[in-house]
């Protein structure tokens, strides 16, 4: 297992913000104290303008150079939020390149960025890692990909960026009602979506998210990308759902099992057992 990280992540912060520094640094002590998975460390890729522009406008990234003011409520214009997101970003582009050799790959680094649109950067996330790293694998020659988000918020912005994409498909199970409030049903011919009501049953959310990536499947992608989101998470402060650590392993061994390579991305997750659901999930990945 290779887990891509750059503790720089971890010195941007607000007060009472549920995104925050101890969500990486706390899960980079759990995995580096464990010997269940053997991890082995990367740093993030370099980013350049045009894998940016592959999934952003040149508004939003002048924006976030050179920002005077928040994003929105949620959304905060840290100090150099910019660098701390363009590495987020390098750290989904070393998974994807990885992930392509045929070695399993997480990117533990923050902001997020499943929420972030072409030209707003909104909901903790600024860049869009996973869409920027899905439309650089075509770039580079992959045929097919498809982005899998099992965050429990809708990924509005991933889905808006590959839209219509005839190479890319996007599937999503997420807690509705819940932010951002979109994801209520399929839109275009290649973005799913399966919003479950709050505090649903573990063996029926098993159920879903298994008939999702099966639909991803049938797509018949040559990778896949995973927005790992753990916030639903029982005990996750900001989501009403109902899983527990094995159901984060499942996942992971539904992916592991399923015969496409595919790599992974840290989305949201804001509960004191952060670390245990990653490492749950990375378990999974590895079987063991």
């Amino acid at each position: 297992m290779i887990v891509i990280t750059d503790e720089r992540c971890v010195e941007y912060s607000a007060p009472g913000h549920p995104e925050k520094p101890a969500r990486v640094a706390k899960t980079l002590a759990r995995l580096r104290a464990q010997t269940a998975v053997a991890i082995t460390w990367e740093k993030p890729a370099e980013v350049d303008l045009d894998q940016l522009l592959r999934a952003h406008s040149p508004a939003l990234i002048r924006d976030l150079d050179t920002a005077k003011g928040d994003f929105d409520a949620d959304t905060p214009n840290h100090p150099k939020i910019a660098e701390h997101a363009r590495r987020s970003v390098g750290g989904a582009i070393k998974a994807m390149q990885l992930a392509r050799q045929g070695k399993a790959a997480f990117s533990l680094l923050r902001p997020p960025g499943h929420h972030a649109t072409k030209d707003r950067a909104m909901g903790f996330c600024y860049f869009n890692g996973i869409a920027v790293a899905a439309l650089e694998a075509l770039a580079m020659g992959v045929n097919r990909v498809a982005v899998f988000d099992f965050d429990v918020h809708h990924g509005n912005g991933t889905e808006a960026i590959l839209l219509g994409h005839p190479h890319a498909a996007f599937a999503s199970v997420h807690q509705s009602p819940c932010y951002p409030g979109t994801g209520l049903k399929d839109v275009g011919t290649n973005c799913f979506n399966y919003p479950l009501p709050p505090r649903t049953p573990r063996e029926i959310y098993r159920g879903v998210l298994k008939q999702s990536l099966e639909r991803l499947l049938a797509f018949k992608p040559d990778l896949i990308g995973v927005s790992a989101g753990f916030d639903a998470y029982a005990r996750d402060p900001i989501a009403q759902e109902l899983l527990e650590p094995e159901d984060f392993e499942w996942i992971g061994a539904r992916l592991r099992d399923c015969g496409v390579k595919f790599f992974s991305v840290l989305e949201g997750g804001y509960s004191e057992d952060l670390p245990d659901l990653v490492l749950a999930y990375l378990r999974g990945v590895q079987g063991k």
